[in-house]
């Protein structure tokens, strides 16, 4: 698959939070014998800004509750950003009413960690894969929509002598290949893959990959492809973003990210890699404290856990600078020369 230098989707300081508070009376807080109330926010994504060039495979790792899937769904429009702007194909579309939105929802799909979760279990696959192509395809009659139905199928590997029966009837890796199936079935340009090989054995989760790639090559898909397993990554991704704690630490392609990581988060994570006969880069233990979404360190999200740490990272929230080898990494100790 050759990448092309354009953008298909970019998102520009993009924040997502939530209210967390709950009720009145989960509010009501006392001091000094007077009732205040109480705001608890949980920021999930702050300040995010990505291009996601047509063709690629852009993967996003990092920790569980980093925000990767909070990044996924916005992308999308399944969450309102809190601010920010996202763009697809030059059109911005985060502010667009739910109508205006729809030819969008053609273009832009998304496959689903859980395959049992995010299939009807009411509806036969052959209704599972039918009822978005005649959404968006009504000028199809019945016998082309069956036709199509079929043939996504069998692109998936899928029987379609099995279109009649409902999703508890397959396995893990068969639910998915169908969940794939139904996002491919209104022709998208874009899917993001909220971890789609996470909740399957080992043993398919190769199986899968594989028709993910083949489906990009076959149909010039793009992927924002979210995961924690590093070694996925590293088969899978044109270029790959770290994040931690709803910021973007790094952003850079697959060999440059194995080979020579920048960020000390990064570096943390490719560490934790098990390897045979271990070379290079050893285990590295990250101290101090785990801040939560809910109350985000001042400065560098990371410092409280980083090795480099000093009084400027403590107090300044780093910018993404290009390095030497086109890396965008966010770090006063890079860029103040303290990490080697």
């Amino acid at each position: 698959m050759t990448v092309q230098t354009e953008s298909l989707v970019r998102i520009e300081h993009v924040v997502k939070h939530f209210d967390i508070s709950g009720g009145f009376l989960d509010r009501i807080k006392f001091s000094g014998g007077l009732p205040y109330l109480t705001t608890t926010t949980v920021k999930a994504i702050n300040g995010m800004s990505l291009d996601i060039c047509r063709g690629e495979i852009l993967s996003v790792v990092g920790e569980s509750g980093c925000g990767k899937s909070t990044l996924g769904r916005t992308v999308l429009g399944l969450y309102p950003p809190t601010s920010g702007e996202i763009y697809f194909q030059d059109s911005r579309i985060d502010n667009l009413s739910q109508t205006n939105m729809l030819p969008f929802r053609r273009k832009m799909q998304m496959v689903f960690q859980d395959p049992y979760a995010s299939l009807n279990p009411r509806m036969t696959v052959r209704q599972i894969l039918e009822e978005p192509t005649r959404f968006h395809f009504p000028e199809l009659n019945t016998m082309q929509v069956r036709d199509k139905v079929a043939e996504v199928m069998n692109q998936v590997g899928v029987d379609p002598a099995w279109a009649g029966r409902f999703p508890h009837e397959f396995s893990g890796g068969q639910r998915q290949r169908i969940s794939i199936a139904r996002a491919l079935m209104v022709d998208p340009e874009f899917i993001v893959a909220d971890e789609p090989i996470s909740a399957l054995d080992v043993s398919i989760q190769a199986q899968i990959l594989n028709l993910i790639m083949d489906c990009q090559e076959r149909f010039g898909l793009t992927y924002l492809f979210i995961t924690h397993d590093l070694s996925v990554v590293e088969h899978i991704s044109t270029r790959v973003a770290v994040m931690y704690l709803g910021t973007l630490c790094e952003l850079a392609s697959k060999n440059n990210l194995y080979q020579e990581p920048l960020h000390p988060y990064s570096r943390a994570l490719l560490s934790a890699i098990p390897r045979l006969g271990r070379s290079g880069f050893e285990h590295i233990r990250l101290k101090g404290e785990v801040p939560t979404p809910t109350h985000l360190p001042s400065g560098c999200v990371f410092h409280t856990r980083c090795p480099h740490t000093n009084e400027r990272c403590r107090q300044e929230i780093p910018a993404l600078r290009t390095q030497t080898n086109g890396s965008l990494v966010a770090c006063h100790g890079l860029e103040e020369g303290r990490i080697a």
